[in-house]
């Protein structure tokens, strides 16, 4: 049977290898978006192994100076996988699998290994290189825009407690300045050190899991309620305009690293905060049972599309809100969520957010004690 034949006839069968392999680089994603452009990959690759090639255009191929489709579902392919948060190597790493399965798949059906398999093969491998470095160079290419937009965002988020401290240094050196308005700036300073750190935090954390390190945790016994009040304080601190509430029932203690659990509470509030609506606080909910600790924080607001509940633990992701929301930045490095759900992981734990009119949006943190 002729490849470009058999490619066509068992497209599902191919595609169900591939999901499942997609699957084992990502677990939380949808089959749709696990197979992304892999149905259009794969028709163009049956379609360029049938069509007419002169040994100029063969020896380009194989020297990588083929012309690129930037519309192309190879493109578009690497484009939607560096949002998705695979790395390059994933990447890569389902190009192989395509290969290594329809060969696989293909060589029973064929009697005898002939000079017209030989040569449909080299145009398959031909192809297939083809469409990786189309998917790798628009991978790159998105890669650096979130890198540009990521150093944009960071600059920007900075100046502005950095302005607001820069202000409070000149007032404080002032002659004659009351205790009453030295009070009010040191508050201010407070936030913004408040909100400079956390920034920074997450950065720092960041860096660390993209440069393929891990989270470290050091668990040792300790209360979530207490780890909880401890994040509303720097919640507290951050955004003042806020009102806050805790609700906390069942035993609560268990192995947990205090200081890194208080990071995840703090983004997450800190979260709740920028998108709230005005009329309704924000609540932490903890739940102790037997086996688990349950913490829940909840907000009032726009409901958060169900695309975007499964991307929202990405890095560099930024949700689109109403402008005049209170307490929400201009900008945001997208890098709170993220850093939560890897420390959460990092305890065995799990973290999942929902969204809808009725129960706002929540976000449910489960850890074994």
């Amino acid at each position: 049977m002729k490849l470009s034949r058999f490619i066509e006839d068992h497209l599902e069968e191919i595609l169900v290898e591939w999901e499942a392999f997609a699957r084992t680089l990502q677990p939380d994603m949808t089959p749709l978006a696990l197979r992304n452009h892999a149905k259009q990959i794969l028709m163009r690759v049956a379609h360029d192994i049938d069509s007419s090639e002169t040994p100029k255009e063969q020896r380009d191929k194989s020297h990588g100076l083929a012309p690129s489709d930037p519309e192309s579902a190879a493109a578009s392919h690497g484009t939607l996988r560096q949002i998705s948060g695979f790395t390059l190597l994933q990447l890569t790493a389902e190009f192989r699998a395509l290969r290594a399965t329809v060969l696989r798949l293909w060589l029973p059906h064929i009697g005898t290994v002939t000079d017209a398999t030989t040569y449909e093969m080299i145009r398959f491998n031909e192809t297939i290189d083809q469409a990786l470095a189309e998917a790798v160079v628009t991978y790159a290419h998105q890669a650096l825009r979130a890198r540009d937009t990521f150093l944009a965002v960071l600059g920007h988020d900075l100046r502005s407690p950095l302005a607001t401290m820069s202000m409070a240094g000149a007032i404080l050196t002032r002659s004659g300045v009351s205790l009453e308005s030295a009070a009010l700036v040191g508050a201010r300073v407070k936030r913004s050190a408040a909100s400079m750190s956390i920034m920074i935090n997450d950065l720092l954390e960041y860096s660390r899991t993209a440069l393929g390190g891990e989270i470290p945790v050091v668990p040792h016994l300790a209360d979530m309620q207490v780890i909880c009040q401890a994040a509303l304080d720097d919640a507290n601190a951050a955004h003042p305009e806020c009102t806050f509430e805790m609700r906390a029932q069942g035993d609560l203690t268990g192995d947990f690293d205090a200081a890194r659990m208080q990071q995840v509470f703090s983004n997450l509030l800190s979260n709740a905060a920028q998108y709230r609506s005005r009329e309704h606080p924000v609540l932490i909910d903890l739940r102790g049972s037997a086996e688990v600790v349950t913490v829940q924080v909840c907000n009032r607001g726009p409901v958060i599309p169900r695309a975007s509940l499964r991307a929202i633990f990405d890095p560099l992701v930024q949700l689109s809100v109403e402008d005049e929301q209170p307490g929400r930045a201009s900008t945001s490095l997208g890098l709170g969520l993220f850093i939560a759900r890897q420390i959460t992981l990092a305890h065995g734990g799990s973290i999942t957010a929902d969204s809808s009119e009725h129960s706002g949006t929540v976000f449910t943190v489960q850890l074994p004690r």
